[in-house]
């Protein structure tokens, strides 16, 4: 069962940025998709930022434009590059790993917090 590991959240203004890192136990390369989730208090876990397998990518409206996602293969690590940030980014960050097709998002990190605040 592949291991999750958040790590580069914290405090910053509005409009300054954070890169956030999640470090995989394997090989992120084979999984049909990673993602990075959010939740915020009070609210349901939304799904940001997803890179698929072969290195497409899809974001929620609400961060396009703003939030970049990448990975390092070598590495087994997938980020979240977060720009322009805003008062509603403030969440628990957490990463997730689909393995098959349809699978669903069945392995998560422990999450990490972001807080936009002045």
């Amino acid at each position: 069962q592949v291991q999750l590991v958040e790590s580069g959240g914290g405090l910053v203004q509005p409009g300054g940025s954070l890169r956030l890192s999640c470090a995989a136990s394997e090989s992120i390369v084979s999984f049909y998709s990673m993602g990075w989730h959010r939740q915020a208090p009070g609210k349901q876990r939304e799904l940001v930022a997803r890179i698929f397998r072969g290195c497409s990518t899809n974001y929620a409206d609400s961060v396009k434009g703003r939030f970049t996602i990448s990975r390092d293969g070598a590495e087994n690590t997938v980020y979240l590059q977060m720009n322009s940030l805003k008062p509603e980014d403030t969440a628990v960050y957490y990463c997730g790993a689909e393995r098959y097709f349809l699978s669903g998002f069945k392995f998560w990190g422990q999450g990490t917090q972001v807080t936009v605040s002045s």
